[in-house]
């Protein structure tokens, strides 16, 4: 098990933790049997805004705390360091909020949706940063190139 500077259990533990308090919030934010009269019994455009965006808030923060309990299970010797590379990776490029949805959001929830945005940008500089510090053996895939390139050659 290799711990690295960048992540030990004490940060996977307080980031989880946190993951846990901002995934309450959201769900708390995003229940929709009271929102949706809030946006007006005439205002699709907001309702389905609102729709979208708990969806694509309430996913961020499921990978989110998918990430972490892999983390976790690392930390606690029930996955490999192997199982944890090639299955606990976060979406590098999992959207973000539409801007035209957002402005038909109140303050609040817009806050709570960029602070689920931020949260996920956190995690993914951790595990790009970890990933990087991997040992000198090369991936999998550099292997299999260099092989097919010394058999062409």
């Amino acid at each position: 098990m290799n711990h690295t500077s960048n992540i030990n259990p004490r940060i996977v533990e307080g980031l989880y933790c946190e993951a846990l308090v901002l995934s309450d919030e959201v769900r708390a934010a995003f229940d929709l049997s009271g929102r949706i009269e809030e946006t007006g019994g005439d205002e699709d455009a907001a309702r389905i805004a609102l729709s979208c965006e708990a969806l694509r808030t309430t996913t961020r923060m499921m990978h989110a705390v998918a990430w972490l309990l892999n983390h976790r299970a690392f930390f606690l010797g029930e996955l490999s360091e192997f199982q944890l590379r090639r299955y606990g990776r976060l979406a590098p490029d999992f959207p973000t909020s539409d801007a035209d949805r957002m402005a038909l959001l109140s303050p609040d929830i817009r806050t709570l949706i960029r602070t689920t945005e931020d949260f996920y940008a956190r995690l993914l500089r951790i595990d790009r940063s970890w990933r990087e510090s991997a040992p000198g053996a090369p991936r999998a895939l550099d292997q299999l190139r260099a092989r097919f390139g010394q058999q062409v050659a």
